[in-house]
């Protein structure tokens, strides 16, 4: 039984991919960010939440320490903690930019640093992180300052990281979703069709497919799930 950590494990997009992990027959390690959260989740022999401020690498550090002591060996890693802002130049002030950065790279980084040192030493494992589109069309990142810059860096960690994997059976993943099919979007586009947009469901079953013996061919993999958006 592989086992995998997923940040952000009770979001929109979080809550299909423990479930689909789960349903798959992965050993998850979750992450959430208040005791309150856990239970969001139904009990699961195979599942365990923990409580984790992953913009702080101390605290990070500590709960991959933690996840390797307990489980010996982390296959995988997936990195859905996350957030939005809009906002163009004129509107965007460095705070803004610093906020987008600590949540949608520190988390991700402060996770990776320990775990790929972990990965490389077992000469196997799998990174994945959550991408945007907007980080790489700069006609939609233009009108989204903060968070296209702060989703564009880990595009870039990816591909340090690759270069520094190379020849090892460890890979970074970064996956680019576009609009994802959620309440709150649905909420805030009524006038848009969702069925154009991206199912949480089924990008939890790309993520499965990127951290599974499937996919052990594949090197520095940039995945566009756009659908019809």
């Amino acid at each position: 039984m592989k086992t995998v950590i997923i940040t952000g494990a009770n979001g929109n997009l979080g809550s299909a991919v423990t479930k689909e992990f789960l349903d798959k027959g992965y050993k998850v390690v979750a992450t959430v960010i208040t005791e309150a959260m856990k239970n969001d989740f139904a009990s699961n022999e195979n599942l365990d939440v923990q409580v984790a401020n992953l913009t702080d690498e101390k605290e990070a550090n500590s709960f991959v320490q933690t996840a390797i002591n307990k489980y010996k060996k982390v296959d995988a890693a997936l990195l859905l903690v996350g957030g939005f802002a809009a906002g163009d130049i004129a509107a965007t002030k460095l705070d803004d930019i610093k906020k987008q950065i600590s949540l949608n790279f520190d988390t991700a980084y402060n996770v990776t640093r320990p775990l790929y040192e972990h990965m490389v030493q077992n000469n196997s494992g799998r990174i994945v992180f959550i991408g945007a589109r907007p980080a790489l069309k700069a006609i939609q990142g233009k009108g989204l300052i903060a968070y296209a810059l702060s989703k564009s860096l880990l595009f870039r960690l990816a591909e340090f990281l690759n270069a520094d994997a190379k020849g090892k059976n460890v890979t970074a993943t970064v996956v680019a979703p576009s609009t994802l099919d959620t309440p709150l979007n649905r909420k805030s586009m009524p006038e848009v069709n969702p069925d154009i947009w991206v199912k949480p469901s089924a990008l939890a079953e790309i993520l499965e497919f990127v951290v599974s013996d499937k996919s052990s061919v594949l090197r520095e993999t940039v995945l566009k799930v756009y659908n019809n958006a």
